[in-house]
This record gives structure tokens, C-alpha cells and sequence, in this order.
């Protein structure tokens, strides 16, 4: 969580791969725990984020693409797709990183 937090201040949403990977790649653990932990994270960390954003502006801007996207006014499932999203990238990215690195470990 903190290196996707750290690499988001300076980098593209899609760091959150590269912490991700690192993190899968590094850390020994299962591969399915490596995606859980991944997942949980970034979810959260993008969920408790998005939120603070939205209620800093009266959730103006997730409510507008609440209604473009899901035709009607849902700024908690706008910021749960987003939270969705980024822990998903993660998660896949530290599945990766952990094959990755039972594999290395093989050889």
C-alpha cells in the first residue's frame, strides 16, 4: 500500500502494476495470498482516497459520471469501480510477481 501510495504522487495510475509486481516478487508468499493482499491494499487504499477526493468537492465530479456511466446519480458505486479497478491491476501484477518469482527460485 505504501508503494502504490508513493509511486502515485509522482507516476501514472498504472504504478500500481509495478508496486504490485515488486511486491509479489519480493515478498515470499502463496500465490493466491500474494493476489488477496495485493487486492485488498489498493482497494483500499483507492477506495479511502477516491472518497476523501469526492467529499472534499460535495461529490460533485463522481456523481457527473455516475449519470454518464450508470445513467443515474450513484457516486459510492463510482468510487467502488474505481477502487474495483485499481485493486484488480494490483492484484494480477503481484499473482505475476509471485510466479514470477517461484520460478526464479526454481532455477
Amino acid at each position: 500500500m505504501v508503494s502504490s501510495y508513493a509511486m502515485g504522487l509522482f507516476f501514472p495510475w498504472w504504478t500500481v502494476a509495478i508496486a504490485g509486481l515488486a511486491s509479489g516478487f519480493f515478498l515470499d508468499q502463496k500465490i493466491f495470498l500474494s493476489f488477496l493482499s495485493a487486492f485488498i491494499a489498493v482497494f483500499l487504499l483507492w477506495g479511502i482516497m477516491s472518497y476523501v477526493i469526492s467529499v472534499d468537492n460535495d461529490h460533485i465530479l463522481a456523481s457527473k459520471i455516475s449519470l454518464m456511466i450508470l445513467k443515474g446519480k450513484s457516486p459510492v458505486v463510482i468510487i467502488l469501480l474505481g477502487a474495483f479497478t485499481g485493486g484488480i491491476v494490483s492484484a494480477f501484477s503481484a499473482m505475476t510477481g509471485s510466479v514470477l518469482a517461484s520460478v526464479v527460485r526454481r532455477v
